[in-house]
């Protein structure tokens, strides 16, 4: 681990940076319009163009990077979000909002490609796990340490944007500062959506689930806050505990899955989180310390069913067609995120209460429970006996590049490489001159 952290300090302190001002600019957006008398509907929409900007940018960034190379790339994403978080403070209105909001999220997609582009490039297949694991790591503590920062300056006025700008703009520093080879873009591997969802439909629809599970919290859950009177260093506390749970629990629930079957322990969640949000509806508690020990349990279910349905989802590919598997799986889970901000905004709406975003939660997990019940039960689904299951590996929505650093490669990589080992070994007969290259990383 410690040549791991060396080789890729700079990489890590720019992911921890970006992160931590990633978390800082979107609970700071949706209380800043939660102060301000946005109605809850307005708030929704306004978010959601942050997480259409993520989905829109797969498609777009990918373009940018192999033109002008990673580093100016990625000083244009950089910039780009440096700007539009300043330009939040200069003016405030939802179109105006909502527009920064979708540029963000293009670029922060953007700058996941560069940095992940780049570690991918020059990891060793003996320290892909390591590397994979410190990154998403450092991703949830950038994300939660943000949400502190928020006591740093009044929400109402310029500062906190300012400190946004600041932030991100340091994050060009380590970047710009590494030397070695530029990263090539990984091979973009095609997917069919409809054929991953029939041969997998749980992990399809697990991977939505948490998308709409997720992107609430993030967008919502300050509105909620402020909704039920409580102080911004209390909301900069839910938040905190909910994300630093999420971490905490995904290796435990980790080796649960990994002993036990997947379908089970994905429903189990799913039903857990439903009652538990459905249970702070119901009661409506305003105070902070029950609603914060709630969050946290949660925080610790709510994380797990993304990397849990991955995982589901590979269980049934058996390795193979892993970075396609899991960028059909991302792309799903971004499809939720684009839309449950106004779907949560609307529950909210509907029922006339800031506690609607749990009944939202209920809802949704519960039909995804409900429908894991119904596959189970009439062998909709292919059952894989836990021995034959992949590894779990703990894992946070960001870009398809991660996805070749993800460890459970290794076992397709494996299996391509026996299968392909007698013809080589056969053409290298054939022809002594023929010599194998590698490319390194300095």
């Amino acid at each position: 681990m410690v040549n791991a952290v060396g080789a890729f300090g700079a990489l890590f302190v720019a992911v921890f940076i970006c992160l931590t001002g990633n978390g800082l600019l979107n609970t700071l957006l949706s209380t800043r319009m939660a102060v301000e008398g946005f109605s809850t509907a307005a708030t929704g929409i306004v978010l959601s163009c942050y997480f259409t900007g993520l989905l829109s940018g797969s498609f777009l960034c990918h373009h940018l990077i192999q033109r002008v190379g990673h580093i100016r790339a990625f000083t244009i994403f950089v910039a780009v979000t440096t700007a539009a978080a300043l330009l939040h403070g200069l003016y405030l209105s939802p179109l105006f909002w909502g527009a920064l909001r979708f540029l963000c999220g293009i670029a922060t997609f953007g700058m996941f490609m560069v940095i992940e582009s780049w570690l991918n490039e020059c990891t060793e297949s003996r320290n892909r796990g390591t590397v994979f694991s410190i990154y998403m790591t450092l991703s949830y503590l950038g994300i939660g340490i943000g949400q502190q920062l928020l006591n740093v300056g009044d929400v109402t006025g310029h500062e906190l944007f300012i400190i946004v700008g600041i932030i991100f703009a340091l994050g060009l520093v380590p970047v710009s500062a590494t030397e070695g080879v530029h990263p090539r873009m990984p091979e973009r591997k095609a997917f069919s959506f409809i054929a991953i969802f029939r041969k997998s439909p749980l992990g399809m629809l697990g991977s939505m689930a948490a998308g709409l599970t997720n992107s609430a919290f993030y967008a919502m859950t300050p509105v909620v806050c402020n909704g039920i009177g409580l102080t911004l260093r209390q909301l900069s506390w839910i938040m905190s505990i909910t994300v630093f749970s999420g971490l905490a629990a995904q290796m435990v629930v980790g080796q649960l899955s990994d002993r036990l079957d997947r379908t089970v322990v994905l429903t189990v969640i799913a039903t857990t989180i439903a009652a538990v949000s459905g249970v702070i509806f119901i009661s409506a508690a305003a105070s902070f310390w029950p609603l914060a020990a709630a969050m946290g349990v949660i925080g610790a279910l709510v994380f797990a069913v993304y990397p849990l349905s991955v995982a589901r989802a590979h269980d049934i590919f058996g390795g193979q067609d892993t970075i396609a598997v899991s960028a059909g799986l991302l792309f799903a889970y971004s499809i939720g995120a684009s839309v449950s901000p106004v779907l949560a905004s609307g529950m909210m709406t509907l029922l006339h209460t800031p506690f609607g975003l749990f009944a939202f939660w209920c809802l949704v997990n519960g039909a995804f429970a409900a429908i894991a019940v119904y596959l189970r039960k009439y062998e909709k689904m292919e059952t894989v006996p836990v021995a034959d299951q992949v590894a779990f590996v703990p894992m946070k929505s960001t870009s398809p590049v991660v996805m070749a650093m993800d460890p459970r490669r290794e076992i397709q990589d494996t299996q391509t490489a026996y299968a392909s080992s007698g013809s080589r070994e056969s053409a290298l007969q054939h022809d002594p001159s023929t010599r194998l290259t590698t490319t390194s990383c300095s």
